[in-house]
């Protein structure tokens, strides 16, 4: 490329809307075993409110629709936040420049890239994340490690695309993690918001019966994705499905419905989450867990199956996307405030413009 700059969101530091500016940053220089790919959709997920918020600082106890920005060093996933840097934890795009001769047959293939990074190998869990820990897909152009790329051939949009990684894969590793199977019963909360609802197809797509839960007023809008109950999320749902109803619970809402969580699994059920949006400090009876066998499953490095399944998945027709909405690049402001009114079903996705 002749060209030496690149349209990018840098995101400057912890704080409002005001941190995210829409410039000139230089085009990524390519090392040894790295590509670059001309971005053409980058979905938004809560991961980047939250941590342009400084919601993952300890210090924080609030859901996140009730985190104001705060000013912090210690808000990254373990690791300070590499401020200011470009965020954009999913990526569908094209690969325009490799660097090693045996990389040249990706050039010109449309990819995702996965976003979770595993900093050693699969045996080991420490990881990374694409637009969290380095430079991600809010930007014209982003480079990546060759091995987190996957061509994929499919008839849907580059925004279509856009909206599966982060919260697909998310989903796909709580599911692979929890091994539900099609003779079970899952309970998913936020069933709504885009992990929630990746979560739903992925489990019927397992042959299990699923109970979703979200806001009565998007129950509508969840009818074709096979849901076997839908409840409202201010149903008592003990009252509603009884003790020990469910072998597995996926849970990224957390705060104070978490004890009714266990007390709704059967012996040896299984919980599992990668979020807490209504709030990460929660009360755990030990008794509803030990004396039941249950498993807590804490997830976010994903394992190695997980996206070339969900590569599979797409390419056999198995899954559907669910596209919100698409916003210019220019406009992620607008962007992120739409999203946090969470009245859509599925994902809002960026578009890069390009010459």
């Amino acid at each position: 490329m002749s060209q030496s700059t690149m349209k990018a969101v840098l995101t400057k530091g912890t704080g409002d809307y005001d941190q995210l500016v829409y410039q000139d940053v230089p085009l990524p220089k390519l090392a040894k075993g790295e590509v670059l790919i001309k971005v053409l959709a980058a979905g938004v997920n809560n991961t980047e409110i939250n941590t342009r918020l400084g919601w993952y600082s300890p210090s924080v106890t609030d859901a996140t629709d009730q985190t104001s920005a705060i000013e912090t060093t210690d808000g990254g996933w373990g690791e300070a936040t590499p401020f200011p840097f470009i965020q954009g934890t999913d990526c569908c795009g094209e690969v325009i420049s490799v660097v090693d001769n045996e990389q040249l047959s990706l050039i010109g293939k449309r990819v995702l890239v996965r976003p979770c990074n595993r900093k050693l190998d699969f045996n080991s869990l420490d990881n990374i994340w694409m637009g969290s820990d380095y430079n991600g897909a809010f930007a014209q152009y982003v480079k990546v490690q060759m091995s987190e790329v996957f061509p994929i051939n499919s008839d849907w949009s580059d925004a279509q695309l856009g909206t599966i990684p982060c919260a697909y894969g998310t989903s796909e590793n709580m599911l692979h993690r929890a091994a539900l199977s099609s003779t079970e019963t899952v309970l998913i909360t936020g069933a709504s918001g885009g992990v929630g609802s990746a979560t739903i197809q992925l489990a019927k797509r397992r042959g299990a019966k699923v109970i979703a839960v979200a806001s009565k007023s998007k129950h509508h809008l969840m009818q074709e994705l096979g849901v076997d109950v839908l409840l409202d999320r201010s149903a008592d749902l003990l009252k509603e499905l009884g003790e020990q109803s469910v072998d597995v619970v996926v849970d990224n809402v957390a705060g104070s419905n978490f004890p009714n969580m266990l007390k709704l699994l059967k012996r040896g059920g299984r919980f599992v989450s990668s979020g807490a949006i209504a709030g990460p400090i929660v009360e755990l009876d030990m008794r509803d867990m030990y004396l039941k066998d249950i498993n807590l499953i804490g997830c976010t490095a994903w394992d190695e199956p997980v996206f070339p399944n969900l590569v599979g998945y797409i390419e056999r027709g198995e899954i559907q996307p669910l596209l919100a909405k698409s916003f210019p690049l220019s406009e992620i402001v607008t962007a992120q405030q739409e999203f946090l009114e969470k009245n859509h079903l599925g994902k809002f996705v960026l578009i890069p413009e390009h010459n």
